[in-house]
C-alpha cells in the first residue's frame, strides 16, 4: 500500500519550534517530489514547501521562508519540516503529499501532480 504518515504536531508557544516528519512507504522514494501543505479552519489549503527526494532541491512559500526548513533522509524514506519561530497564524493541519517526478521539475509536481496524501497532523501555536 502506498502511504504517507505525518507525525510531530502538537501545541507550542509562539516563538517555539516543532519538527514534523513524513514517513513514506510502498513506492520508490527517490523518484518522488514531496511537499508540505497546511490548512487552517475556514481557509484553503496552501503549499508550504517542496523537496525533490532525488537531489534535495527545495522550495518555500514566502511566508515561511527563513523560518521553516524542509529536508529528507533517503535511508529512512522520510521528509522533515523543521518549523522555528512559530507564529499563531501557523496554526493549521499540516499534511504531506507526494508525486512521481519521472523527469518532471519537482516544483511542478508539488503544484500539479500530487498522487498520495497523508492524513495530517495538527499544529497549534498559542499566543
Amino acid at each position: 500500500e502506498v502511504q504517507l504518515v505525518e507525525s510531530g504536531g502538537g501545541l507550542v508557544q509562539a516563538g517555539g519550534s516543532l519538527r514534523l516528519s513524513c514517513a513514506a512507504s510502498g513506492f520508490t522514494f527517490d523518484d518522488y517530489a514531496i511537499g508540505w501543505f497546511r490548512q487552517a479552519p475556514g481557509r484553503v489549503r496552501e503549499r508550504v514547501s517542496c523537496i525533490s527526494s532525488s537531489d534535495g532541491s527545495t522550495d518555500y512559500a514566502d511566508n515561511v521562508k527563513g523560518r521553516f526548513t524542509i529536508s529528507r533522509d533517503i535511508t529512512k524514506d522520510t521528509v522533515y519540516l523543521q518549523m522555528n519561530t512559530l507564529k499563531p497564524e501557523d496554526t493549521a493541519v499540516y499534511s504531506c503529499a507526494a508525486g512521481r517526478m519521472s523527469g518532471t521539475w519537482y516544483v511542478a509536481v508539488c503544484s500539479r501532480y500530487l498522487e498520495v496524501w497523508g492524513q495530517g497532523t495538527l499544529v497549534t501555536v498559542s499566543s
